[in-house]
Parts: structure tokens; sequence; C-alpha cells
């Protein structure tokens, strides 16, 4: 059975599903699991969120975030999850695997960034989606795959993205190597200058201040832009507008704080939605309820 068959198949019904996926136009040997949900509201003229999970490689969880919102606005949610079998470190699903292991950078084909649109180019294929642009959700870990993916590959895949909490950021020039900056990896003007227009929204937890811990960065470049995730979302985005005021370019870069809201993907993902699909930030009280209840993960 062909890959847009096994896809069309698979998400026919609505429900929860499992799909193990190769990206046959990329690496090959480092397989991935597709958790999905359908929501019975579902069809393909409605949107498709991509979902990108954090260190624990827990996609199947960070997909059942969005199953509240799947129910109430008929969407169907992908999250591609990079196994820790395939995927074990930072430098493989973070950062991409833009690098090989001796620090050469590999063909921008097997960049674990370009799989993303190839998978939604796969639904469309398959008739799952008759949508041209998905909207792209992040947090954590896979908030720094989500912006660096956005700062290395073409943006026609996406209709929104929402970055929320990543650890630290790969900051928007050409002086700094991959991956504190984006030199050194074959991008140019072109493509820094198409990551600033992107109206890219960073979601920042005011409680995510932790200053130490295994999955806060701590390298110097890490460091470097601030204590904790909070501080260093402000200093990412101030850089980008500085960056684009130096080039004389425009950046469409906000930042959105999330009042009382931690490290914690469930109560971002909520968030996220409301943003996309209500236009707004959820009120006071349904913060606080956010704040109250999330599942967190990482």
């Amino acid at each position: 059975m062909s890959i847009t068959a096994m896809l069309a198949d698979a998400l026919t019904a609505p429900g929860r599903n499992a799909i193990p996926f190769v990206d046959e136009e990329g690496d090959r040997s480092r397989p991935l699991t597709l958790h999905t949900y359908r929501a019975e509201r579902y069809t393909p003229e409605r949107p498709l969120v991509l979902v990108q999970h954090g260190m624990k490689r827990n996609g199947d969880e960070y997909r059942d975030f969005w199953i509240p919102a799947a129910d109430k606005y008929g969407l169907l949610i992908v999250a591609p999850t990079f196994s820790n079998e395939h995927y074990p470190t930072s430098a493989e699903y973070n950062d991409g695997l833009v690098r090989d292991a001796v620090g050469g950078v590999r063909p921008k084909s097997d960049w674990a960034y370009a799989s993303i649109a190839r998978i939604v180019a796969l639904l469309r294929d398959a008739g799952v989606t008759a949508r041209p642009r998905a909207w792209l959700y992040g947090h954590s870990a896979g908030g720094q795959f989500g912006h660096r993916l956005l700062s290395t590959q073409p943006h026609d895949a996406y209709e929104a993205v929402i970055i929320g909490n990543p650890g630290w950021y790969t900051l928007p020039t050409l002086d700094r190597p991959f991956p504190e900056g984006l030199g050194g990896i074959g991008l140019g003007e072109t493509e820094l200058a198409g990551l600033l227009a992107y109206p890219l929204t960073i979601l920042a937890g005011d409680r995510d201040i932790e200053t130490s811990g295994p999955s806060l960065p701590a390298q110097p470049e890490a460091t470097a832009q601030g204590p904790h995730r909070f501080a260093r979302a402000h200093n990412y985005v101030a850089f980008g507008h500085a960056e684009a005021l130096r080039r004389n370019l425009p950046c469409h870069w906000r930042l959105q704080v999330v009042p009382g809201i931690g490290h914690d993907g469930d109560a971002m993902s909520q968030v996220a939605a409301s943003l996309w699909f209500e236009g707004r930030m959820p009120d006071a009280a349904a913060l606080a309820r956010l704040a109250a209840g999330g599942q967190g993960a990482l």
C-alpha cells in the first residue's frame, strides 16, 4: 500500500490513530510516528494542525492536549513524533539533524525540519486535507524544533505558526553559527528576510521562570539569552525586531505573554487554539482554570 493510500485509509474515521511513517524523500533510516486525531466534524476543508512535542518524545500526549480544541473547532491534529530510538538527543530533534557527527552540514532534504512540509503535501495528495497550508504549533523542545523549522525552511506549507516556551532560540543572524544563529548552513539574506517578515507568535508563560534543571538548556549560548525561558522569549523577539530595523526590513513577530502559566504544554496548547480559532486570548477566569488544571508535560 502506498503512503498516500495508507494515510487516506487510516484517517477516514474519527478518533485517534498512530501511523508509522518513513519520509521517502528524507532520511529513510529514521522513521517517525504520526499520532493523529480526527474530530467528528472534521472535513478536508477544515484546519489541519501540526503539533510538535517536547523532549519526552511524547507526540501522543501532545496530540491529546489538542483533542478538546479539535472537537470544538472540527480539526485534524497530526503530531509527528521523533522517537528516542532514532532521535536520541537535541542534535537530532531540536536541532533538526542539520549537522552530521563531525559537524558537517547534511543535505537539506535530510534535515528533520524538511519532513514536516512533505507530510502536509502527502496528506493533501491523500485527500485528507484540501487546504494548501497547515497550522504549526510547538512547545518546549517542540518550540525549538518549530522556530528552527521556520528559520530554515520555505513557509508556503504553513498558515500560521505559534511557538511556546522553548528553552533557547536560534537568533535571526548570519553572524553566529547554527544553532546559536543561522550562519554556516547555507542560508542567506533571502531566508533571513523571509523569517523576519513571517507573522510568528511566541507564547511565553510568565511563570516559566526556572533558572536550573535538566530540561533548561544551560550552555553559554543559551544562558546569554536570559536566566529562564520567559526572559529568553523576550530576548528573541527583541533581537528579531532590532535585526530587522538594522537591515531596514519588516518584522512581523509578536510576543504574547500568558499570565499565570508556566512550562505547561497542555495549557499553552489551549491558549494557542484560542488565539487561532477564537481570535483572542482566553479570559482571566479561563487562564486561572488552565493554571490549576493543566497537565504540564515537557
